[in-house]
């Protein structure tokens, strides 16, 4: 919105042209998302408290510890995430940009069945929600739309590629394949950050090291000189996407600043499967589909640890970890909350420095 407004007094004010400028712009979106959740988060948390009652119901099966430690602190904080990011994004962002709005596209919509299955939930007081079977089918829906508007809005004949890290011109054309093979990075990033949402802390700091890392990509892919200097698949139009990634990570430090243990709210699914969305749908637009798979390694490992938890109980009727997913485990394990939240964060924080070097490594 400040873009179109801006910009052109530019020739008339010298000090409108900062605002061509996508850095000054994600520094912008990164600090009003902030403020937007400092300011609402107490409101908001009031409301979810008061509206909720006895908070986001426990899973029994889960560990015994979270039955009293997580008793009656109320869940849908990811509404606060959005809040700020949304807003941020359309005061910052150009709109005319057709990246911007595919990525709210999908953040929004998944947000959309989060908050379904976060509300039936607390107004049922059971833990299950909206049943996994029709969540999937549209996710599955709302992620084939984006990466088919992707595929459209792609100049050129890159919109169906997949780059392969570490090689200079391994590029490969899926042709129609690739809305498949985008469509499940979509629907996987999503459940992969959902299940990793399990501690206090523990999602949202390593979604900001994953968005801050796709935020550089963002923009060194939008931009022809720095993409052809690191051997990149240049997507003209992308670097629009780094001020998404700004708000999103001003929002995500807004919101800890509720959810750092002990936590006042939880982001829920109206959190956790739109930040997921949102960096599985970022991937795909920048053709960094499998650097997201080293940046979000945290989330792979997560939900790998489900399945292979639930595939190998129904072959030996054994489990391979003590609890699934693996975050669980180490609290089995008697590791303190605290020290599996930081330790995951050290891991997330290697690994998006590995997911940048393969920029450069090649």
């Amino acid at each position: 919105m400040l873009y179109e407004l801006i910009v052109p007094l530019a020739d008339d004010f010298a000090f409108a042209n900062i605002f061509r400028y996508q850095t000054f712009r994600t520094i912008g979106a990164i600090m009003t998302a902030l403020v937007i959740c400092l300011l609402f988060g107490p409101a908001l948390i009031d409301v979810l408290r008061a509206r909720q009652g006895k908070g986001q119901p426990i899973r029994e099966e889960g560990p015994q510890s979270h039955l009293l430690q997580k008793k009656g602190t109320p869940t849908m904080g990811g509404f606060l995430i959005l809040l700020g990011l949304i807003v941020s994004t359309l005061l910052w962002a150009d709109l005319s940009n057709h990246y911007i709005w595919i990525v709210l596209f999908v953040t929004v919509g998944f947000g959309a069945i989060g908050f379904a299955d976060d509300y039936l939930k607390v107004s049922r007081m059971h833990p299950d929600g909206v049943s996994g079977k029709l969540k999937l089918f549209v996710e599955f829906i709302i992620a084939g739309v984006a990466v088919w508007w992707l595929m459209g809005a792609t100049e050129g004949n890159v919109g169906s590629t997949v780059a392969v890290p570490f090689f200079k011109e391994a590029l490969f054309d899926l042709g129609l394949f690739f809305l498949v093979f985008g469509t499940i990075v979509v629907v996987g990033a999503s459940n992969a950050v959902n299940l990793t949402d399990g501690l206090d802390g523990l999602a949202i700091v390593p979604v900001m090291i994953a968005v801050a890392s796709f935020g550089v990509i963002a923009y060194i892919v939008g931009r022809e000189d720095f993409a052809s200097y690191l051997f990149l698949q240049h997507v003209a139009g992308t670097g629009e996407i780094a001020i998404f990634c700004g708000a999103l990570l001003g929002a995500g430090l807004g919101f800890l600043w509720f959810n750092a243990p002990p936590a006042m709210v939880f982001m829920g699914d109206t959190g956790s499967l739109s930040l997921g969305g949102a960096l599985g749908v970022i991937s795909v637009a920048t053709k960094h589909e499998l650097v997201l798979v080293i940046i979000g390694g945290l989330f792979v490992v997560e939900a790998v640890s489900v399945i292979l938890q639930v595939f190998w109980y129904k072959l030996r009727k054994r489990r391979i970890f003590l609890m699934a997913p693996i975050h669980h485990h180490f609290e089995q394990l008697g590791w303190a909350e605290s020290t599996i939240v930081i330790r995951f964060w050290i891991v997330s924080f290697v690994l998006a420095l590995a997911g940048l070097a393969s920029l450069k490594i090649r």
